[in-house]
């Protein structure tokens, strides 16, 4: 499953490599509200067909009227506003007046979007430089902290994985999870040491390491921007990596089971080199409540519950309360 972004990206360099001419628009600042995040991207072809959106559709109507005409830029980048007035705003269905800047790039095969392309399908996280008074392209590595930039000189966008999520367990909500994980740009890794397991799993893109939980967690060296679920009701492994996890600066960690198998779960990290606070940090039952039975609707559950923390959104009367335990008792 491909994010947003990287739809655009596939079917622009497609679009170029073909001979087509191709403009793609970047989000780069935003006023008031706006339907679409800074860093959003969309891309016409000349003929007008479109893929990826930055406003809920309006603003896409305009642009292809004017690729159609080759009126929106020929040689060199520019910036372009919409909804500057309350009139433009009503026009192009922006909410409360609010406003959008763009970079509009015509794309060409110098643009570098082969090999931005395949540095993302290896994984890796790169930053690309659009000098605006040239065109000229460059391509290199990023950070996880780096975020769009724009001086008027130079356009910096961040592509790749920038948020990873480690899943302890190859069963078959694992496979919904890490495929539906890879569509909100998280680089996914598998760890599961069982061979009834490990053995039968083959989802695209996905790493899969056999060793034990704990070293898994270890050897990853989470960060903030790092998640680790655990899926296998084996506490032996689910257990293993919890005490890891939960002393790293992870954002999310998550544990399957029921309220009565995760208080179980407090008590027993409680008589580890746990804090309170650490132990405060389990999300279990892992997810919000949303009712769901399947494997599918379980993992959107727990994605909706980590994309909720990864943006500061705090949903308290869907979410299983936090609980945390001390030498055993429950606090």
């Amino acid at each position: 499953m491909d994010s947003v972004d990287l739809q655009v990206l596939k079917s622009a360099s497609e679009w170029v490599n073909a001979g087509r001419r191709v403009v793609m628009a970047t989000v780069i600042h935003t006023w008031g509200s706006s339907p679409r995040p800074i860093g959003a991207v969309t891309a016409i072809r000349d003929d007008g067909m479109v893929v990826g959106s930055v406003s809920g559709g309006c603003i896409e109507d305009d642009m292809i009227l004017q690729v159609r005409a080759g009126q929106m830029v020929q040689d060199k980048p520019a910036t372009t506003r919409y909804g500057v007035s309350a009139e433009e705003a009503k026009r192009f269905g922006l909410p409360c007046g609010g406003t959008l800047e763009l970079v509009l790039e015509p794309l060409t095969r110098d643009s570098g979007l082969d090999d931005l392309l395949a540095r993302i399908e290896r994984h890796e996280l790169v930053m690309r430089r659009l000098d605006m008074r040239s065109g000229r392209v460059t391509i290199g590595p990023a950070q996880s902290t780096d975020q769009l930039t724009f001086d008027g000189a130079t356009l910096a966008t961040v592509h790749g994985p920038r948020w990873r999520l480690l899943i302890i367990g190859a069963g078959q909500l694992s496979t919904f999870l890490a495929q539906m994980a890879q569509g909100l740009d998280y680089q996914v890794t598998i760890c599961d040491p069982r061979d009834e397991y490990a053995e039968g799993w083959n989802v695209a893109g996905v790493e899969l390491r056999r060793g034990m939980p704990d070293d898994a967690v270890t050897a990853m060296n989470l960060d903030g921007h790092s998640a680790v679920v655990t899926l296998t009701h084996d506490p032996k492994l689910d257990d293993m990596a919890l005490l890891e996890a939960l002393k790293s600066p992870a954002f999310y960690v998550g544990a399957i089971g029921s309220r009565k198998n995760n208080d179980a779960r407090r008590k027993r990290l409680a008589e580890f080199d746990l804090s309170r606070e650490e132990i405060g940090r389990l999300h279990g039952p892992v997810g919000l409540k949303l009712g769901a039975k399947t494997p599918p609707e379980i993992a959107v559950a727990i994605l909706a519950e980590m994309t909720a923390i990864r943006n500061g959104v705090k949903v308290p009367e869907l979410a299983e309360p936090e609980k945390a335990t001390v030498a055993g008792c429950t606090a």
